[in-house]
């Protein structure tokens, strides 16, 4: 891939964007540790000071991918929990739906739940404060959203939604380190089977996390 300079504001845009779109590209390909930013630089065609010219740092670009990503999900969400959650179904019915999809629904975006878990550790350091702040922005619109979703289904939540809502993202990401083991690990699971325990399926274990969540903090009926 090369490029001409850019010199409209609507080029640059279109640089941007390549440059997203190599990143979210090298993550399906690799985990985010491995994405480093003379690797993008290489693979975009841009000399590295160039790329920074877009993108103060690599951890900049990944926020954006994040971004990009979570957006993504939660707009296939939204059709996921409308076709399997029936709101005329008894509190604890919904509560074990909303978990299955969920837990099924992040299984199936490893590189998500990656950046999920990265995120706090990795991505929001070597950035600005604009660019932190910009994406936080961001993420709050995301949080709301996913909110809304959950109240929709599950309107017992009232204030907890989206404390769940945050749990949720931050689970996925936590719980994805245990079941991506990196090839050492992954061998010594496989000469001693004991040690497999500590690897964790991640759609089994969010599911048993989010739905143990779900019905502790749900108003029961006492009558």
């Amino acid at each position: 891939m090369t490029f001409q300079r850019a010199r409209t504001e609507e080029q640059r845009e279109i640089r941007r964007r390549a440059i997203l779109d190599v990143a979210a590209a090298m993550l399906g390909e690799m985990p985010v540790a491995a994405v480093t930013l003379n690797e993008l630089s290489r693979r975009v065609g841009l000399a590295k000071p160039n790329v920074l010219r877009y993108f103060e740092s690599r951890e900049a670009v990944l926020l954006e991918v994040l971004d990009r990503f979570l957006r993504e999900w939660l707009t296939e969400l939204e059709g996921e929990l409308a076709a399997g959650v029936d709101e005329s179904r008894p509190m604890p019915e919904r509560a074990a739906a909303v978990a299955e999809i969920l837990s099924r629904s992040l299984a199936g975006r490893v590189v998500l739940c990656d950046l999920f878990g990265a995120q706090g550790s990795v991505l929001e350091h070597n950035v600005s404060v604009e660019v932190v702040a910009r994406y936080k922005r961001a993420s709050l619109e995301r949080l709301t959203t996913m909110t809304a979703l959950l109240e929709k289904c599950l309107p017992e939540l009232g204030d907890t939604a989206a404390l769940f809502s945050l749990q949720t993202m931050v689970l996925a990401g936590a719980l994805s380190a245990y079941s991506t083991p990196p090839p050492s690990l992954q061998a010594a699971y496989e000469a001693e089977p004991d040690l497999a325990r500590f690897h964790m399926d991640l759609r089994d274990s969010l599911k048993l996390t989010l739905t143990a969540t779900l019905l502790g903090v749900l108003p029961r009926d006492r009558g």
